[in-house]
C-alpha cells in the first residue's frame, strides 16, 4: 500500500526537479490527487491552494445534460454541488499545467 510519505517524496521529487517537462508535470498533478483522495488533505502547494472557498448555501438542481461522452453520461442526473467542486479543482489544476488550455476555457465561460 502507498504510504502519505512515499507520496511526499514523489511530490517533492517532482518540484525540485531542474528543468521540468509535461511528463514531471502530469506526474505531479498524479500524485497530488492521489494523496488528496486517499489521505484527504489540501495542502498547499507552490503557493496554491486547492481547497475551495467558502461554500454557499444553493438551491439542489439536477443536471439534465445530454451528450455522448463519457464524462456526459457521469455527470447526468447528478447535483450541481456534486459536480462543481470536481469542475473547480480540475481548473485549478489546468491554470497551473496549462494556462493556454485554461485561459481558452475561461473565454469561453466570460
Amino acid at each position: 500500500m502507498i504510504t502519505e510519505n512515499d507520496l511526499e517524496q514523489a511530490i517533492a521529487e517532482c518540484q525540485g526537479e531542474r528543468n521540468p517537462n509535461a511528463n514531471t508535470c502530469i506526474k505531479l498533478a498524479a500524485f497530488l490527487t492521489i494523496r488528496n483522495e486517499l489521505f484527504g488533505e489540501k495542502k498547499e502547494v507552490a503557493g496554491y491552494s486547492f481547497a475551495s472557498g467558502p461554500e454557499k448555501e444553493v438551491e439542489k438542481q439536477k443536471i439534465e445534460y445530454e451528450s455522448d461522452t463519457e464524462f456526459g453520461g457521469a455527470i447526468i442526473g447528478k447535483d450541481w454541488n456534486e459536480v462543481l467542486p470536481v469542475i473547480d479543482e480540475l481548473m485549478s489544476t489546468l491554470q497551473i499545467m496549462n494556462r493556454k488550455l485554461y485561459d481558452a476555457v475561461m473565454r469561453r465561460l466570460l
